[in-house]
């Protein structure tokens, strides 16, 4: 029994009692069935894992041929349906053998965890070919207790290109980026741009007011705060903020606890133009004048809109302030390709934004 084994046993027979039988009596059910859960994924982890080490040892006996590879994944096949029943295909030991070489060193990260992921989590990330983005999904998934079902929609919206401080798909120098850590503590390099909007549900030729926008976004803010990134907390709706003379309402403010700061967000239905840029600048100012409280860092304002322009970010403010960001909307998940283009295009004008005279 290993050591996290004894832990979670010892845990089990230190559950106290209380005065509510029934209650202590669902306490243990349900804290023993997740201890055998766990222990049950781990031991199919490990069965996985291993078989997947043995084919790629004797694959190393043929010389790494991909003839002798096959014939050793079809043996092996054989023998073990023959043996167990189901779940032995070639294909599946095909997926044990990526599985091995993808986490050679996977028990001495477990050793002495009590949290680990799913196997089915572990199929998801098998199907990410950089070493880079696999070993940033995995550590998310593990910090921040994805699903399932969150792991494979990030992983097929490229969620880690997509944050301004990650290098784009298509730079070859993407296995060998800066720490994660100092990305993630970057201003701006949590946003992620594009946003991916999908699971709004806008039909394709329908044509959306800002105000029915915030509406869907707000009966689905738990996806899109998720969508948003890590550390985000909803504020406000249409937050009221009064001057001496006038009266002005912000779309959407959010708080970033690991930035420790303030995000506002505008939205616009259509492309980004001076006239946005300049309205949250101010939006921005005021924001930190009035509202910011002490231990706070500057806010930021960010601009959501169906379509971003080169030359106004140049040409703008937004060119200057390092609390300024726009970022594009999709309504619909596209194609691979075409998502790759579309975060080359943003990483582009991240890059413009990165490059600006700080004299200026």
């Amino acid at each position: 029994m290993t050591e996290t084994s004894l832990e979670t046993i010892e845990t089990l027979m230190g559950l106290p009692s209380t005065e509510d039988f029934v209650a202590d009596g669902i306490t243990i059910v349900r804290r023993t069935q997740d201890y055998a859960y766990r222990s049950v994924n781990v031991a199919m982890i490990a069965r996985n894992w291993l078989l997947g080490r043995r084919i790629v040892e004797e694959e190393l006996v043929g010389g790494n041929s991909e003839n002798y590879g096959k014939k050793v994944i079809v043996r092996m096949s054989e023998e073990l349906t023959r043996t167990f029943g189901k779940g032995f295909t070639t294909s599946n030991l095909y997926m044990f053998s990526r599985f091995y070489r993808m986490f050679p060193e996977m028990f001495h990260t477990l050793c002495g965890k009590s949290r680990v992921l799913s196997w089915s989590h572990y199929r998801e990330l098998i199907r990410v070919p950089s070493d880079s983005a696999r070993a940033w999904y995995h550590e998310h998934a593990v910090s921040e207790g994805w699903s399932v079902r969150t792991l494979s929609r990030n992983i097929s919206t490229q969620y880690y290109y997509r944050i301004a401080g990650n290098p784009s798909p298509d730079d070859n120098t993407q296995d060998a980026p800066e720490s994660d850590a100092e990305n993630e503590t970057e201003r701006l390099a949590f946003i992620k741009n594009p946003l991916v909007l999908e699971f709004l549900n806008i039909p394709k030729d329908e044509k959306v007011s800002e105000s029915d926008l915030e509406a869907m976004i707000l009966n689905n803010l738990q996806s899109f705060l998720l969508e948003l990134g890590r550390g985000f907390a909803f504020v406000a709706r249409q937050k009221h903020i009064r001057t001496e003379t006038r009266d002005f309402y912000i779309d959407l403010v959010f708080y970033n606890f690991d930035l420790r700061c303030f995000v506002l967000i505008d939205l616009k239905t259509g492309p980004l133009t001076h006239q946005d840029i300049g309205q949250m600048d101010m939006y921005v100012r005021m924001y930190d004048e009035l509202e910011r409280r002490e231990g706070d860092n500057p806010t930021i304002g960010m601009i959501l809109c169906s379509d971003t322009d080169r030359d106004i970010v140049h040409y703008s403010v937004l060119n200057d302030r390092d609390q300024l960001y726009a970022a594009k909307f999709l309504k619909h998940l596209p194609s691979e390709a075409e998502l790759r283009r579309e975060i080359e295009a943003q990483k582009e004008i991240y890059r413009q934004m990165e490059s600006r005279d700080p004299s200026s």
